[in-house]
């Protein structure tokens, strides 16, 4: 009998808009997603919300993952959802980190953010979570 095709591995964009220049716990999710058997791609520091989502379209992602440790989540954070909508890319759910009061988290997940991560969540809650949101569940 054949075998099942295996399902391609889920694509996530990991990147830092704004100024912020600390990138450790960015560069820990990326690990522990790529080690739960994503493929990741990492922007880097310093991105701007339409460089984002410029790499998001080009590298075909099935989830995009913003940190930021500057307090800029208010500003940057919804750009990158307007930028996703305005190029009618709808299907790409996003995920956030850092420094972000609950009030903020609560605001940003009503405005499309499908989970905000904080100070001391776990790594397998953060993968957990990628595989349910993604838009081809693992």
């Amino acid at each position: 009998m054949p075998k099942a095709a295996t399902p391609p591995p889920i694509r996530v964009l990991i990147a830092k808009p704004g100024l912020d220049g600390h990138d450790r716990g960015a560069k820990v999710v990326a690990r522990a997603l790529r080690d739960a058997g994503m493929e990741v791609i990492y922007a880097g520091l310093r991105q701007t919300p339409e460089e984002i989502v410029e790499s998001a379209i080009e590298e075909d992602v099935d989830l995009i993952g913003l940190s930021c440790l500057s307090g800029a989540h208010m500003a940057l954070f919804p750009r990158v959802l307007k930028l996703l909508q305005a190029r009618k890319v709808r299907d790409v759910p996003v995920f956030a980190g850092g420094i972000i009061p609950d009030d903020d988290a609560k605001k940003l997940r009503r405005i499309g953010i499908k989970a905000v991560f904080g100070p001391g969540t776990t790594l397998e809650e953060i993968v957990r979570t990628a595989r349910g949101i993604a838009r081809r569940p693992a």
